[in-house]
């Protein structure tokens, strides 16, 4: 009998696991669904990665035996996060170099910068976040000190919104860089004949080009770093806008060998041999990787004063800001990726420049369409223009934070009577029915929290202004919460697969420690996740 029981028990074993017919019951909940109907349940059941079936516990534990259960404990449940224009390997690059970000003088830029270079001798000295607009000092500064410290070694250090650097000699010699040297779409600026070590827009490219490229191991680990932080605040798709195509293939290898899940949707940025491998490879797809867009950038950045507007600004007579290519570029590129079938993602901030650009793809898209071609940010546009993101089904892709960030100062550089028709996102909702949302970082915190909080009550983290900023261009907290689920994978074509809690759509997902659909609103920045699920797999569990 002894050798008897043995067999009966693996028998037993082997029948018991044949029982199960899901991998994951998740119940207890208070689920947003986010489907056509934002319809609520109390629980979903995986099996391989994808949703099986959402409904009442009892029904779904009647008709499934899972291998795993969770209990949420009656927390709320939401479609994984996707943040719609975000800059994921650039943010993981920034976290091994120097964090200007919340520095409030050029003194404390210089000492950070100093304690960066004690702690890393050796190569270039990079660093990124500095804004002078949250200085007392408000001006641009220049490179004496970085001089005076560094008089060898190059330091190149970005502005937080990546559209200007402040760069010391050594770093001006390598390039060559001279006083009085211009290029288009840039600035090199010099004053009374010296340069003052500002590189704005595509004068940057001047000095980048000479830093030596990342190793195999940064590069890794730009990734890896990146995903761990952007797991812990819910997010499960990043939009990465403009990378060249030899990442693709990094990333691929990366996803391939399970150390990278964060699903991608990848914008190859505005270069020849870009166009070149997509259009003769086609659009790549895979379950973690979607590469079908090109990002293409129309003008600078507000801040820098590199946004190309219509009228000056309001605080520098006689200066509009650039186009960063000629119109005539762009109307070749919207044409040459219409033609291939391509999307096409346009970073415009100033009026001027939205305006060239809502033109050029009026021309190209010639009508109602299901093209999908954005416009990153659309920060300012003229009231007169709003039409064609309607008239040609263009997606408006916006980031609610910039918002927040921007309002201190933007009515300096714009004028009240500008900035009221400025981060019109209501209106640009309205264009369309519906718009995704991202944060652009790292110019932006890549928390999805306060993209919705800054969305919906037009408030920074201080709480400030005490009734909202523009209050009548808020969005609704549904419409936030599609924004950052549903409506962010429909303006990467992923409508079908995810951003919703639905049978059949990948099994990614997000429990909060608080229900952001009822929460006091100053209580919003301060949600965090509890857990972050990709294909039912947890990827992060806060500690």
């Amino acid at each position: 009998m002894k050798k008897i029981w043995p067999v009966l028990l693996l028998l037993a074993t082997a029948c018991k696991e044949k029982d199960y017919n899901a991998d994951l019951l998740v119940k207890n909940a208070l689920v947003y669904t986010v489907d056509s109907k934002f319809n609520t349940a109390e629980a979903f059941v995986i099996n391989s990665g994808k949703i099986v079936a959402v409904g009442r516990a009892d029904s779904l534990e009647e008709k499934y035996r899972a291998r795993r259960v969770i209990d949420a404990g009656g927390k709320a449940v939401y479609p994984g996060f996707i943040d719609a224009h975000a800059h994921f390997y650039e943010y993981g690059l920034g976290l091994q170099e120097a964090d200007l970000n919340n520095t409030k003088s050029w003194q404390e830029v210089v000492d950070s910068v100093g304690s960066f270079a004690r702690k890393n001798p050796e190569g270039w000295i990079v660093g990124r976040g500095w804004d002078q607009n949250k200085w007392k000092v408000k001006q641009f500064p220049d490179k004496a000190k970085l001089d005076s410290m560094f008089p060898a070694r190059p330091v190149i250090l970005s502005r937080i919104d990546g559209h200007a650097i402040m760069v010391n000699q050594a770093a001006l010699n390598l390039a060559g860089v001279k006083p009085g040297q211009t290029i288009t779409g840039g600035k090199i600026e010099t004053i009374n004949g010296k340069l003052t070590g500002m590189m704005i827009d595509n004068a940057q490219g001047i000095i980048s080009r000479k830093i030596p490229p990342p190793t195999e191991q940064v590069t890794q680990s730009a990734f890896l770093e990146a995903q761990k932080k952007c797991f812990a605040v819910g997010l499960t798709t990043v939009d990465d806008c403009g990378l060249p195509y030899t990442m693709v293939n990094i990333i691929a290898q990366l996803q391939h060998k399970g150390a990278l899940k964060m699903r991608m949707y990848v914008m190859l940025s505005d270069a020849p041999e870009n166009y070149d491998y997509l259009f003769k490879r086609g659009a790549y797809k895979t379950p973690t990787l979607n590469v079908r867009a090109f990002k293409v950038y129309a003008d600078g950045a507000l801040g820098s004063r590199g946004a190309c507007l219509l009228q000056p600004y309001a605080d520098q007579k006689n200066w509009r800001g650039f186009l960063l290519s000629q119109p005539k570029h762009f109307e070749e590129v919207a044409k040459k990726i219409a033609d291939k079938g391509f999307q096409m993602c346009t970073h415009a901030i100033g009026d001027s420049a939205n305006r060239v650009m809502l033109k050029i793809y009026a021309n190209v898209l010639k009508g109602k369409n299901d093209r999908r071609w954005r416009i990153e940010h659309a920060q300012i546009v003229s009231p007169e223009d709003l039409k064609y993101f309607g008239d040609y089904n263009i997606v408006p892709s916006v980031q609610p934070t910039h918002a927040t960030s921007d309002m201190y100062w933007a009515g300096t550089r714009l004028g009240k009577k500008r900035l009221k028709t400025a981060y019109a996102y209501k209106q640009l909702l309205e264009q369309n029915g519906w718009m995704p949302l991202g944060t652009d970082f790292p110019v932006e915190n890549i928390n999805p929290m306060y993209t919705f909080y800054a969305a919906v009550a037009r408030k920074d983290l201080k709480g400030y202004p005490e009734r909202g900023f523009q209050m009548e261009n808020a969005i609704s907290r549904k419409e936030a919460l599609q924004g950052i689920t549903i409506w962010a994978a429909k303006a990467n074509f992923e409508e079908k697969e995810k951003g919703s809690i639905e049978p059949g759509k990948y099994a990614d997902f997000v429990i909060l420690d608080n229900d952001i659909m009822k929460a006091k609103g100053s209580a919003l920045p301060n949600v965090k996740v509890l857990k972050t699920f990709i294909n039912g797999e947890q990827v992060y569990e806060k500690k």
